[in-house]
């Protein structure tokens, strides 16, 4: 079966790349609305269902590892069906968790059972939008609308955030869940009815060379990740080990988060001026990541902004420049591709919080710290491992 192309009207040319953008940021928060609105009322939550701040932690890292076992089944979706009908099959499950969640969750098990699928929906949103922009957004300026859509991902913290005390502290975090459903669901207008675009071969396409180099990328992302989701899971509790009043350690968070999103877009904008070697960057990135969180191990103020800045600046910056490169170089198969190294992210953020956590509870938050940048450093020498093989003739 041969592929044949389809000119797109006209008419269309100049907005599908603006609306393919704002799509895929949209898609995005919809489908992660889940993990994070849990995390938000975790309070509200662990009051009402019975769990601690450990149980939490087990709930956010079954969402990420059953993120990890579904991404290359999504990727493999978004590539034989188009994007547009597995970004609305993961806004309407992630609208569907929401609202079980507000009507069903009477149980911790039940929270977890739900919030793993809610990794399903993440995954789907995920390789859905990657697809999305590799198809419609051109090349010069996909590292920009790369990088703004997972900058995205903070916005849906945003949202969790202000839904406490505007809902959950109010009508209760049952309606918080509701009215968050419809914001997913709302998200389903933004989606494109139908595909434009070449079409697609009826077996779906597969990421074809280099699979190899992307399983070596994906284990790199599994250690950066890893290691970068210790700065928002642990860095407010670490800074109060060390001092801090509380309201200056959220604060720290606050401008990490900040540094990230503005790190996220720059990271991307910069990539469009670059013609390769974004790979290769992404490991001096890293580099400089493992630094801030070095920093983070030292005693005294000025190390903690300086970690802080560096390790969300540059050691949390990269999500989004990794998939534009891979898509760059898999753009027969955009989504399959970046599934690969995107299983590795779920990963990290799977294993990141359980392992870590342990060991700032046995060693302490300077051991731990130490050890995340040992991480990230491994992460680095194996990007650049990868980023050989995937120039390689």
């Amino acid at each position: 079966m041969t592929d044949t192309a389809v000119t797109p009207a006209p008419d269309t040319l100049s907005t599908r790349p603006l609306r393919a953008s704002v799509s895929a940021i949209v898609v995005t928060i919809a489908c992660v609305l889940p993990v994070f609105l849990v995390g938000g009322l975790a309070v509200q939550l662990g009051d009402d269902l019975g769990f601690s701040p450990a149980g939490l932690g087990l709930a956010v890292s079954l969402y990420f590892g059953v993120g990890a076992l579904a991404s290359v089944p999504s990727g493999v979706l978004a590539e034989r069906y188009g994007p547009a009908v597995v970004a609305r099959a993961g806004i309407l499950l992630s609208a569907g968790i929401l609202l079980a969640v507000a009507a069903l969750a009477r149980s911790y098990p039940v929270l977890l059972g739900l919030l793993a699928l809610g990794g399903v929906a993440n995954a789907l949103g995920q390789l859905a939008s990657n697809a999305a922009l590799a198809r419609h957004v051109p090349p010069q300026r996909q590292g920009l609308s790369f990088g703004v859509k997972q900058a995205a991902i903070p916005v849906s913290t945003l949202l969790a955030g202000a839904a406490v005390p505007t809902i959950a502290l109010t009508a209760g975090w049952r309606w918080a869940f509701v009215a968050a459903a419809g914001t997913a669901l709302a998200a389903l207008l933004v989606v494109p009815r139908r595909e434009a675009g070449p079409a697609r071969r009826a077996t779906g396409a597969r990421a074809g060379r280099g699979t190899g180099a992307l399983v070596v990328i994906g284990v790199a992302a599994t250690l950066a990740a890893a290691a970068a989701n210790a700065l928002g899971t642990f860095l407010v509790d670490s800074s109060v080990g060390r001092g801090l009043a509380p309201g200056l350690a959220g604060l720290t968070l606050t401008l990490g988060s900040a540094v990230c999103v503005a790190a996220r877009v720059g990271a991307g904008w910069l990539a469009d001026r670059r013609s390769g070697g974004h790979v290769a960057l992404i490991a001096g990135m890293l580099v400089v990541g493992a630094a801030g969180l070095g920093l983070l191990a030292v005693a005294g103020p000025v190390p903690l902004v300086a970690g802080v800045v560096l390790g969300f600046g540059l050691g949390w910056a990269w999500p989004g420049l990794m998939n534009f490169a891979v898509v760059r170089l898999h753009p027969q198969a955009p989504a399959a591709a970046t599934s690969i190294t995107q299983t590795g992210v779920y990963a990290g953020g799977c294993l990141g919080p359980l392992g870590l956590g342990s060991l700032a509870a046995h060693s302490g938050y300077p051991a731990m710290w130490s050890t995340a940048a040992g991480s990230m450093l491994l992460a680095a020498a194996l990007m650049l491992t990868g980023s050989r093989l995937l120039t390689r003739p």
